[in-house]
């Protein structure tokens, strides 16, 4: 019998609604950063559902890091401003139940950096060059603090400030791309997969062979984006984060990788 095919209906709890009429009026602009919802009873009213259904629908906004709700408030939730703090709870939570492998993650990283230092190397100040210089300049001297890359037993010492430059230079390089979307996504996808790999780096035999590497492959990017060629910084980068990762992403996903290299 011909005619069109038809799903399942999935049933729809009535506080998802409320969450999904409240989403659209921030996503459209109806409610702003700063600005409050009506008080628990309005929205009873409104929405004409009970008290337990509005503020299931407040706890679940509130969770998803667009509403700060207290119970009772008669001003009613305020609505917050966007911060990388939903993006990231969302991607990690991704992470943990293996809908993103460490492979995809890595190679979203490749592609979200090398896009960066593209964009940076046309755009960037010269103050902003200087940033960049002057985080691998502390990358060097953290190094030369603890020549062994051991942070000690206390967890702090050079490797930690080693860790902290190396950040300020990717913060440095996301910022002067210009694009704000780059600069959240990359600090999301870092953090996450620096958190998903921490032990085994720790556990690396020689730290201090892999902080001179990527000493040196900073140095490299730095020269091509002072140069102003940014295809060889992106490609430079791209390889760097090539020879860092693969080794700790199983040899069956290396393949995802390799094709950034091309």
């Amino acid at each position: 019998m011909g005619g069109p095919r038809f799903e399942p209906v999935r049933a729809v709890r009535a506080y998802e609604r409320v969450v999904e009429q409240v989403e659209e009026a921030i996503e459209s602009g109806a409610l702003t950063p700063g600005g409050r919802l009506p008080s628990e009873r309005e929205l009873m009213v409104q929405f004409s559902v009970s008290r337990s259904t509005v503020r299931e629908a407040l706890r679940v906004l509130q969770a998803r890091g667009l509403v700060r709700s207290r119970p009772g408030d008669p001003n009613g939730a305020e609505v917050l401003p966007f911060t990388p703090a939903a993006l990231h709870k969302s991607m990690t939570t991704l992470a943990r139940v293996e809908e993103l492998s460490l492979a995809e993650l890595v190679q979203f990283r490749m592609v979200l950096d090398s896009a960066a230092i593209l964009l940076a190397a046309r755009l960037r100040t010269e103050e902003q060059l200087a940033e960049m210089r002057a985080a691998v300049a502390a990358m060097r001297e953290a190094l030369e603090m603890d020549p062994a890359g051991d942070a000690g037993d206390a967890g702090d010492g050079g490797a930690d400030a080693f860790g902290a430059a190396d950040l300020a230079f990717h913060d440095a390089v996301a910022r002067a791309s210009g694009n704000k979307l780059i600069e959240i996504c990359t600090d999301v996808v870092r953090s996450i997969v620096l958190k998903l790999i921490a032990g085994r780096i720790a556990d690396e035999p020689d730290r201090g062979a892999l902080m001179r590497r990527s000493i040196r492959n900073h140095e490299e990017v730095v020269a091509a984006m002072r140069a102003g060629d940014g295809p060889l910084a992106a490609r430079l980068s791209r390889k760097a984060m090539y020879d860092y990762y693969a080794g700790y992403v199983p040899e069956r996903e290396r393949g995802a990788l390799r094709a950034l290299l091309e």
